[in-house]
């Protein structure tokens, strides 16, 4: 279901040095908070825009029952 930018793209983890772990922390925080946001959308379609957006309720119900951290 996600289809926006990785936090991946957020931090350059090539080096490991001490400044790297907050942001590290900042950008996991961002990809949970991304995660709650969208599946709460996903929550809110009706079966007209699932269908539209080629996703089935399987689908639907599979992905509102990850936690926020996966």
């Amino acid at each position: 279901m996600e289809r926006t930018l990785s936090s991946d793209l957020l931090v350059d983890n090539s080096s490991k040095s001490a400044t790297s772990l907050p942001l590290n922390i900042l950008a996991t925080l961002l990809l949970w908070q991304r995660r709650i946001v969208s599946r709460r959308q996903l929550a809110r379609l009706d079966p007209r825009l699932l269908a539209d957006a080629g996703i089935s309720e399987s689908q639907r119900y599979a992905e509102l029952s990850k936690p926020f951290w996966r």
